[in-house]
């Protein structure tokens, strides 16, 4: 089963820019729903970006749409979420995560999840 690994969080200020990547395990398939969720303490967990592995960028949530972009090498099994433009209200705890079948922006239907990378954005 696949396993995953977030990383590039970290605390910067306003307008700036990370770099989120994900790093799947093992032998990824082109019929996994790969997505990104945010999730700050007290809140459900958000919706922010979605692909699938073989079609490319599905789904952004509206108050991203713009400034993250969502990709993957698939050389490298890896997903990444570009942050740009970041503000105070995007700091969250990020977690990447995949199904089965096709893309879904609902944290419940998503099979495996990584441990989440911690991103924290300054005024």
């Amino acid at each position: 089963q696949v396993q995953l690994v977030e990383s590039g969080g970290g605390l910067v200020q306003a307008g700036d820019s990370l770099r989120l990547s994900c790093a799947a395990s093992g032998r990824t398939v082109s019929w996994y729903g790969m997505g990104w969720f945010r999730q700050v303490p007290g809140k459900e967990r958000e919706f922010v970006a979605a692909l699938t592995w073989s079609g490319g960028t599905i789904y952004y949530e509206d108050s991203v749409k713009g400034r993250f972009t969502i990709s993957r090498d698939i050389a490298k099994n890896t997903v990444y979420l570009q942050m740009n433009s970041l503000k105070p209200e995007d700091t969250a705890v990020y977690y990447c995560a995949a199904r089965v079948g096709a893309v879904r922006t609902t944290a419940q239907e998503y099979h495996y999840w990584g441990q989440g990378t911690q991103v924290t954005v300054s005024s």
